[in-house]
């Protein structure tokens, strides 16, 4: 039987905290709840979690300083932000910062739940084996779909969970023209979220890692007002 996953809650409102708890408890995952982002950190190094909801405006340290602080320590933890902020550019900030997701209040239970299924299920097929092995190198470049280490260029990196599944999709076709759209739906699991730019922010920030002119791309390219394609050596 499959170990129960565990989810790490961080939200200082009493009331949405035990809200959320008997609500997700009740879909069968285990909650660990925290209201000061100045523990988490402990926290989070002494559980072995699945996932992580937390809002951004907490007492002790705020919810995207946490954020970056989990991904400069290695770590590709699914991370929702759960806010009051709602702005666009703020949304994308939390994405930036290393979230995987971003749902701002008030928000219906049934579409949280929706997200933290989708986030796991999208795990699984970022983790899963491909026919390719779990590492896809194209000339002096690399990528592992299971570690989330990438190199190029520039030396060695470690991907975010979302760039190493936008990376993925486009390898998986590989001189296909990619839509943002479907891109959107593909990583993030539904178009309107969060926006199209966010898309372009990722591709410009994987340019710098795989490609020599990342003005002048090779792999990745612009299709004008289409989307994107990777155009792999072996495709020549």
């Amino acid at each position: 039987m499959a170990r129960a996953k565990t989810i790490l809650l961080v939200e200082d409102d009493p009331a949405l905290a035990d809200g959320l708890t008997l609500n997700l408890e009740a879909e069968g995952y285990q909650i660990v709840h925290v209201s000061d982002g100045g523990l988490v950190i402990n926290m989070f190094e002494r559980g072995n979690f699945d996932m992580i909801l937390m809002d951004i405006m907490l007492p002790g340290i705020d919810g995207l300083t946490l954020c970056k602080t989990i991904r400069t320590a290695g770590s590709t933890i699914p991370i929702i932000f759960i806010t009051a902020r709602s702005e666009t550019e703020e949304k994308i900030e939390g994405i930036l910062a290393g979230g995987d997701d971003y749902i701002a209040k008030p928000f219906e239970v049934l579409e949280l739940m929706a997200r933290i299924q989708g986030i796991f299920r999208r795990q699984a097929w970022l983790t899963k084996e491909e026919k390719r092995g779990d590492v896809f190198e194209f000339d002096d470049r690399s990528i592992n779909f299971k570690t989330f280490e990438a190199s190029g260029p520039g030396g060695t990196f470690n991907l975010t969970r979302k760039e190493c599944m936008v990376i993925k999709y486009l390898v998986s076709r590989s001189g296909q023209v990619v839509s943002r759209d479907h891109l959107l739906d593909a990583v993030w699991g539904y178009r309107a979220y969060p926006t199209n730019r966010t898309v372009d922010n990722f591709i410009l920030k994987l340019r710098k890692i795989f490609e020599d002119d990342p003005k002048n791309p090779r792999y990745l390219e612009t299709i004008r007002g289409v989307g994107y394609r990777f155009a792999s050596p072996a495709d020549d």
